[in-house]
């Protein structure tokens, strides 16, 4: 029996989100139904993060134990072979037994893409937001840094549990350009729920100068009166799950079998 790491990625846009629900069409119960076939007789799979209804992933993070005979390429491309065509395996490794994708985590990357645009693009719209009035770049660039640091982040999002802390560290937060729009990306070592959209949100009433940039930096300190309009959050089909570091110590193996 082997303990395995695997990065997922997926189109959300047809899922209830990851987490299994009964009734629901989710990521990890699409996972669990291919890995029953290789026959897995685990009870859940782990995962770095519970991505939301609509929401995408390239770098999902997933862990589970396996008796499996042949290498971690094979494993990659059985489970390919039965994964839905919205879900695919972009890697296999061994991993030491007790890695837990979420808890041993150092970091996580999200990236929100967004075009502005004064009509609906339908090619785009199912990976980015169409934003209109269109946004000043270099306003966004200001708000993005506004956001680096340990703050409170209570303003942006709900922590995992009732009671929990609401301070992070955000080690990088900056707006790209990229084809036809521009691409947010936020490292941070753990987000709130919620907290990426929220962020997204806000910057783009900066952009727009519906919100100045010490409004944004007071909702930071607890200060900020600003209440966003309902519903206050950035569509969730532009957002996406890119990449979960761990310390070095958790991976046995450190050949990657990208397929």
């Amino acid at each position: 029996m082997a303990h395995y790491q695997i990065i997922l990625m997926y189109d959300g846009t047809a899922f209830h989100g990851y987490q299994r629900q009964k009734g629901a069409r989710t990521v990890q119960g699409e996972v669990e139904v291919a890995l029953t076939r290789l026959k897995w007789l685990g009870t859940a799979i782990t995962s770095a993060g519970r991505t939301d209804t609509g929401v995408h992933a390239s770098g999902q993070v997933i862990a589970f134990d396996l008796d499996w005979s042949h290498s971690e390429t094979e494993l990659a491309r059985a489970l390919n072979a039965l994964l839905p065509a919205d879900v695919a395996v972009r890697s296999v490794k061994l991993a030491e037994a007790g890695f837990h994708p979420r808890y041993n985590a150092t970091t996580r990357t999200y990236q929100y893409h967004i075009y502005c645009q004064m009509d609906r693009h339908p090619l785009k719209d199912r990976f980015a937001w169409r934003v209109w009035p269109e946004v000043d770049p270099a306003l966004l660039q200001q708000a993005a840094q506004v956001l680096v640091g340990s703050h409170d982040f209570a303003a942006f999002g709900n922590p995992p549990w009732p009671g929990g802390s609401t301070i992070r560290f955000v080690y990088q937060a900056c707006w790209r350009p990229e084809a036809g729009g521009l691409q947010f990306e936020v490292t941070a070592n753990a987000f709130l729920y919620h907290m990426v959209r929220r962020m997204v949100y806000l910057q783009v009433l900066v952009g727009q100068n519906h919100l100045g940039l010490q409004e944004l930096a007071e909702l930071l300190q607890g200060k900020g009166a600003f209440q966003p309009q309902t519903p206050g959050l950035a569509p969730a089909h532009g957002l996406v799950l890119a990449d979960v570091k761990y310390d070095a110590k958790w991976s046995k193996a450190v050949v990657i079998c990208d397929t």
